[in-house]
């Protein structure tokens, strides 16, 4: 009998004869001998992989015939020596399969196991947002056959790395195709971009910004290459004064298009993303058990069909797609109000899926991973379990506690007021701070650092007048256009007249830079002030200038915008919205 017939025959699930090997972290299946049927070691032809046959595979079916028994986890627990080893090893429910105790390797103790378990499930807390996260991975091929992957069209980096930030950008799409969903909306949506999540991890791992996109905000949309479902290739042209959604769907764009949409608008380069319709929303919050909410009144939504009563609830399926549908009832009934239940629904999220009670259980686990891989789309660099695993890793390290949900500031759209516009003020200080890596959360630490900037040497002294200011301005990677959009800016609101575009640099930089000589430091000093260059930034020569010759400014790819600092600020804009992951909020 095959693991799925032994599950069924002794009332055990198929998801629980997987145990957590302590000294690697991986979940393995363990077969031993049991009424007196004979058993197959797991990895060979006589077991099969548990859980769903959606599609088996070839490596992993059983040939025809070829039975494997397994025991119930309360049997098979002793070591076959009968040692002191052996006798540790069965007081643990779910560990490791029995092996002799001679040359065994001592188990390590249940903190190092649970830390472990932390380390397997780490994509769920990355990447379940707004219902539409992918979940721990399991390294098995049987969930290869559940993904789907499109082409990034070379819109990314190519995949992430360890040695640097991770952005995985995470799409709700407001497709109505699947069961249940045609009552919502229009029904013939070609599956627009409707709920938008850059996903941002610091280089270090120690903290990471969760960035939502508001799907109404006019933005313009680049040139986007674009591979087909037929395989066909289209060059989509670029657009201006759009909403953002429609970099999803309209004239055929896909994710890639969202991709490059958001570099234009971040200036963040995206390694990875991940795309979810209405039915993953449904299936991921089943397959956790639910997620609980905190509502601070009562909510009847007409349109998102939700109705609750003030306190505490656990939703899932249609009740957790309506809750993060809601926006007329909540706030000020805008889409800027819905994202924000939206982040109080993934904070919970994330805390519930941090608890003993989801880490510790295989058939959770396996469930999670299961939904996952059937629920969504994601990149073709990332069409690999194996891959997947790397990534939920690489972001298992971030707490809780030190990641912020916040959303692009925005104003009101002064010609049009069922859309937003960027709020020039606030907005680059927020993409600035993801760039450089600033945590929302350690904002007394950062702001330390900018008091120790300021008595940098190279920042101290007299600051010349902007109208003795005298520079040459080069373009050295930074967009095109650049340096004529730096000198007027400079002229015309700096007031730095004795400035001049000097085109293209004879070589790029990797960032801005200001040449300047020692009796230029006056100038050098007003010059970093008014573009909010850092230190690092200024480099001076060794031999004084002549009276007329200008510093030499080249503006490399960390320029994007004419006033916007090159250094990113130690400080979140004030008044901005944020949800911290480890608090839980009422929706109000």
């Amino acid at each position: 009998m095959d693991a799925q017939g032994r599950g069924r025959d002794e009332g055990i699930d198929p998801a629980d004869q997987w145990v957590l090997n302590p000294d690697t972290g991986d979940y393995e299946l363990r077969l031993t001998p049991s009424s007196g049927r004979s058993s197959a070691p797991a990895g060979t032809s006589g077991a099969r992989t548990p859980g769903p046959r959606r599609r088996p595979k070839p490596e992993a079916a059983a040939p025809s015939g070829d039975r494997a028994s397994v025991p119930s986890q309360r049997g098979g627990r002793r070591a076959a020596g009968g040692g002191r080893g052996g006798r540790d090893e069965g007081r643990k429910a779910g560990s490791r399969a029995a092996a002799p105790a001679t040359g065994r390797r001592k188990a390590k103790p249940g903190k190092s196991r649970r830390k472990k378990a932390l380390m397997w499930t780490g994509g769920v807390l990355a990447f379940l947002l707004v219902g539409t996260g992918t979940a721990g991975y399991l390294v098995y091929q049987h969930f290869n056959g559940n993904i789907t992957a499109v082409s990034t069209d070379g819109a990314g980096t190519g995949g992430f790395s360890k040695d640097r930030a991770i952005n995985v950008l995470v799409i709700g799409t407001d497709k109505r195709t699947g069961e249940g969903n045609e009552g919502y909306g229009d029904a013939g949506s070609v599956g627009h971009a409707d709920t938008n999540i850059l996903f941002h991890v610091s280089k270090d791992r120690t903290n990471a910004t969760a960035l939502s996109i508001p799907r109404d905000l006019i933005t313009d949309i680049p040139n986007c290459p674009t591979k087909l479902e037929d395989g066909s290739e289209k060059d989509i042209p670029a657009t201006s004064g759009d909403r953002f959604n429609t970099s999803l769907g309209q004239s055929d764009r896909t994710p890639s298009c969202t991709m490059r949409t958001v570099t234009e608008l971040t200036g963040l380069k995206v390694d990875h993303f991940m795309v979810a319709d209405f039915n993953a929303v449904k299936s991921l919050t089943t397959a956790v058990g639910g997620v609980d909410v905190c509502l601070a009144k009562d909510i009847d939504d007409k349109d998102s069909h939700l109705k609750l009563p003030k306190g505490e609830h656990k939703l899932q399926g249609e009740k957790a797609l309506a809750f993060l549908r809601t926006r007329h009832s909540v706030g000020f009934g805008s889409d800027l109000s819905r994202i924000e239940i939206q982040q109080q629904f993934l904070s919970s999220l994330m805390r519930k899926l941090k608890s003993n009670d989801t880490l510790t259980s295989p058939t959770k686990m396996w469930t999670l991973a299961e939904a996952a891989t059937k629920a969504l789309t994601v990149d073709d660099n990332i069409a690999d379990i194996n891959q997947l695993r790397k990534l939920g890793m690489e972001l298992a390290s971030v707490d809780p506690k030190n990641i912020t949900f916040t959303t692009v500031p925005v104003l009101d759209n002064p010609d049009d007021k069922a859309t937003v516009i960027l709020d020039k003020s606030k907005a680059p200080q927020v993409f600035s701070m993801m760039r450089e890596d600033v945590s929302f959360t350690a904002v007394e630490k950062q702001e330390k650092a900018a008091a120790k900037a300021k008595n940098d040497a190279k920042l101290k002294g007299a600051m010349a007048d902007a109208a003795d200011v005298r520079v040459d301005v080069y373009n050295g990677g930074a967009p095109p256009g650049s340096a004529q959009s730096a000198l007027d800016w400079l002229q015309n609101e700096e007031g730095v007249l004795k400035s001049t575009n000097k085109a293209n640099a004879p070589e790029n930089v990797k960032k801005t830079q200001l040449v300047y000589a020692p009796n230029q430091a006056d100038q050098a000093r007003r010059l970093a002030d008014m573009m909010g260059l850092s230190a690092s930034a200024l480099k001076p020569t060794t031999t004084d200038a002549g009276a007329m010759d200008p510093m030499v400014l080249t503006l490399g790819p960390d320029f994007t915008e004419a006033g916007s600092p090159l250094s990113a600020p130690q400080k979140a804009p004030d008044d901005i919205q944020r949800v911290e992951a480890d608090k839980a909020v009422c929706a109000k």
